[in-house]
């Protein structure tokens, strides 16, 4: 391997050129994230070229060097926006009424100055609770950049007309040609706030099926309702947005894990998945999911049926993820029936004349975007929608395994959460709005759909095809595979968690043969594992949750120093000596000891528990000992406690 070194490159743009110092070692995301340092940036939206007519792209990659990318000492890269970002904060007063990179503000002289301050406030209030990529939108203006026509345009070079200017972010002629099925939910906004007003009266509301409480002007219901305190009724359209616009999986591993399950068992599996939002360069102001890891919660799992079970540790999870700059951006399940086993073909049973999801998995759906809303700084409650995404695994037209994304609308949201849907016995494709009762008033709900003669009619949601209630969502891996945790063909993964079947169950030995894989200088890699850090968080005998901040930093950070700080800990330290005594190593393994002045306590303990143990131990009439852990009563011949799994300690 080649020896990395230190080179200058030259970063050329319209404010100028600037040189920065890399190694090229060092991966490309890196290069452009100190281009935004450098630069002063207000957005991420540029792109580097290595020609100055923005040919040879140099795409952002965790996974490829700056020597993987052919770049050498003295080059010159081109910078420019994408998609008409604004990347320099513009403080001129001349062109503050045609940057519409910020956000939308009403510049008619007849403007009020109250409303003004209002709507200032809302926005600046929007920072301090948006998604981060959304307030990286929120600085660009969306427009669609056009090269000059040659057959049209009669103008030079540095001019524009109605054939070349650019389009706005919302143009249903452009996301046609390009095969865009829905645009982008902040394209949606712009759309909004393209009028006259710039969206200062613009208001998204979610849609309530409750009847409003307090109303005086009669009893309570069922004794009485009124129009002031009844919701009003509700026709389903199509939604024309949504809010994530691709889902990507960092690599194919992740859904490999996932889906072995199934190929051990037959049962199907529900996983959280968690990950990242950034900008989709590719859908203009779009969203991308990002799914880094995949959480199992406690289930109970047949060949046709889930039932998720209880998880007490669902909000420290939450919280162990956000410190790795993660969150849960919606779900997983698997719908597979195998077809040919020895052609590994499962079977097509999800298509147009079927169903896409079922109403009960688009109630589920709609559940966990409820949990997860989208803020949104034009609704009064400051949340509209949700970011959330539905993944099924199934069988394609030919019967391979692929994965189908999808989101829920708003509408279906609404109905969700206020316990109106409810799915139909026979017919998966079907759902069905309750009808009122003397406990719950729900409101007619309404689709629309051609009948025989081709006239458009409304149709009582009883049943309801939940094609109405849909928005899909492409899901794939991308082609350089991405890897937020270490992951390697030659080692075994960690075991997941929730998993009861042989070889999969998460406990103390399976920790000592993962370790094992490990040399001493590489801790960081081995700890680097979202299963075991949820294992180490939570074990029985010696939960770390509360001392694991520091490693948790350094994983985010990729700080190996940090790393190796924190194995030298007395909590890594009291774990290693339990792992060498269950191993029978003694301490110059470099396997079981990452930490390099481990306690004393510890290194005196390393071999105890095994057969060859201090004599008052092994003696032959001793017919039981106590395991020091769990107080659970073993016979003399095991080293091992049979309830714990941890090494038999002297007394």
């Amino acid at each position: 391997m080649s020896k990395s070194k230190q080179i200058l490159l030259r970063i050329q743009s319209a404010e100028g050129t600037k040189r920065i110092e890399i190694q090229t070692s060092d991966t490309v995301s890196q290069l452009f994230d100190k281009i935004y340092n450098v630069f002063e940036l207000q957005s991420f939206g540029f792109g580097l070229y290595k020609q100055r007519n923005q040919k040879d792209e140099i795409i952002s990659s965790r996974s490829r060097t700056i020597q993987g990318v052919g770049l050498k000492h003295g080059d010159m890269l081109y910078l420019s926006p994408i998609n008409g970002a604004v990347l320099w904060d513009t403080k001129s007063t001349n062109n503050a009424s045609n940057d519409t990179s910020s956000e939308p503000m009403d510049v008619t002289p007849s403007t009020s100055k109250v409303q003004q301050v209002v709507n200032s406030s809302l926005r600046s209030l929007a920072n301090s609770f948006e998604d981060e990529v959304d307030q990286q939108l929120w600085k660009q203006n969306g427009k669609i950049q056009r090269k000059r026509d040659e057959k049209f345009c009669r103008h030079g070079t540095n001019a524009c007309c109605v054939h070349c200017s650019p389009l706005e972010p919302f143009d249903e002629a452009h996301l046609k040609e390009q095969n865009i099925k829905h645009m982008s939910f902040h394209s949606y906004l712009r759309k909004l706030t393209a009028g006259v007003d710039r969206g200062k009266f613009l208001q998204l509301e979610d849609i309530s099926c409750r009847i409003k409480s307090g109303c005086k002007d009669h009893p309570p219901w069922p004794k009485g309702i009124c129009s002031k305190c009844q919701p009003n009724a509700i026709t389903l359209n199509r939604q024309p947005y949504r809010h994530i616009d691709n889902v990507m999986f960092e690599n194919a591993n992740l859904v490999e894990q996932f889906l072995n399950y199934w190929r051990i068992t037959g049962h199907q599996r529900i996983g959280y998945l968690y990950g990242r939002h950034e900008v989709h360069s590719d859908v203009p102001l779009g969203i991308r999911t990002v799914v880094a890891a995949i959480y199992e919660p406690p289930q109970e799992s047949t060949r046709d049926s889930i039932v998720l079970l209880s998880d007490d540790k669902e909000t420290q999870i939450d919280e162990l993820a956000q410190s790795l700059n993660l969150k849960k951006v919606g779900w997983i399940f698997t719908d597979l029936i195998a077809d040919d086993v020895k052609k590994g073909t499962v079977k097509h049973v999800r298509n147009i004349e079927s169903h896409f999801l079922s109403a009960q998995e688009c109630i589920m759906a709609g559940h966990i975007q409820n949990k997860l809303p989208n803020p949104c700084r034009f609704s009064p409650n400051g949340h509209f929608g949700s970011k959330a995404v539905t993944v099924c695994v199934t069988g394609d037209d030919k019967n391979q395994v692929h994965m189908e994304g999808y989101q829920v609308t708003y509408q279906c949201m609404a109905l969700v959460r206020d316990g109106c849907l409810v799915p139909t016995k026979d017919a998966p494709e079907l759902g069905y709005v309750i009808e009122s009762t003397d406990k719950q008033f729900v409101p007619d709900v309404y689709y629309k759909e051609k009948d025989t003669y081709g006239n458009e009619v409304s149709r009582l949601a009883r049943p309801l095809p939940v094609e109405y209630l849909l928005v899909d969502v492409p899901a794939s891996t991308p082609l350089t595979p991405q890897f937020t945790f270490y992951a390697k063909d030659n080692i075994t993964p960690f075991p997941i968690e929730n998993r009861m079947i042989d070889g999969q169950f998460q406990e103390f030995s399976s920790l000592c043969s993962y370790m094992q894989q490990f040399n001493s200088d590489q801790f960081l890699e081995a700890v680097s594992d979202f299963h075991l850090l949820i294992y180490i968080a939570f074990m029985d005998m010696l939960p770390l949750k509360n001392f694991m901040g520091p490693l948790l930093e350094a994983i985010r950070t990729n700080d190996r120093q940090k790393a190796a700080e924190w194995a030298r800990s007395e909590h890594w330290a009291t774990v290693e000596e339990l792992i060498s005594a269950t191993s029978s190593v003694g301490p110059s393994s470099r396997n079981a000891v990452f930490g390099s002045n481990v306690a004393g306590s510890a290194s005196s303990g390393i071999g105890i528990g095994t057969a060859t143990g201090s004599s008052d131990d092994s003696r032959s009439d001793r017919a039981w000992w106590t395991c020091a852990h769990c107080t659970f009563l073993n016979s003399a011949e095991a080293n091992i406690c049979d309830m714990c799994g941890l090494p038999r300690m002297p007394m």
